[in-house]
């Protein structure tokens, strides 16, 4: 199992509650859309296995983790491994999750664009099956 550090960049943040997530994920807003930027900006603590439910945005994400490993994956295409360091450049309308392995947890800025009101579209969560059958690679 992998060791843990305590060297993240902000503030773990609030658990998220919105029924989006598998696992324990936690949310610190950075940056909330203004008159001035048409993105959000926050920091996602993914706690060992924790997950997003499949889901689009109408403008593209960039991830950025600061911490641990985790996981990238497009439908219909393999998952990525992430650690930190990795930057990740998601396309507008791309079905995709995002979360931590299964021995480390994960952290990564999240900078994601609006269309008018819409940041995200959530769809479906990422089964166990689907979940185990990446995380065993």
């Amino acid at each position: 199992m992998q060791e843990e550090s305590n060297t993240s960049i902000f503030p773990q943040g609030e658990k998220i509650t919105n029924g989006y997530f598998t696992g324990d994920a936690f949310l610190r807003i950075l940056q909330e859309k203004d008159k001035n930027n048409n993105f959000a900006l926050g920091n996602v603590t993914f706690e060992r296995g924790a997950r997003t439910n499949w889901h689009t945005h109408p403008q593209g994400q960039v991830l950025i983790v600061t911490e641990g490993i985790g996981w990238y994956q497009e439908k219909r295409k393999p998952a990525q491994v992430i650690k930190k360091g990795d930057v990740i450049n998601i396309p507008e309308g791309v079905e995709h999750w995002h979360g931590a392995s299964a021995d480390s947890r994960m952290i990564h800025i999240a900078i994601t664009n609006y269309q008018d009101e819409e940041n995200v579209t959530w769809l479906q969560p990422v089964t166990d099956a689907e979940y185990n059958e990446v995380d065993k690679k």
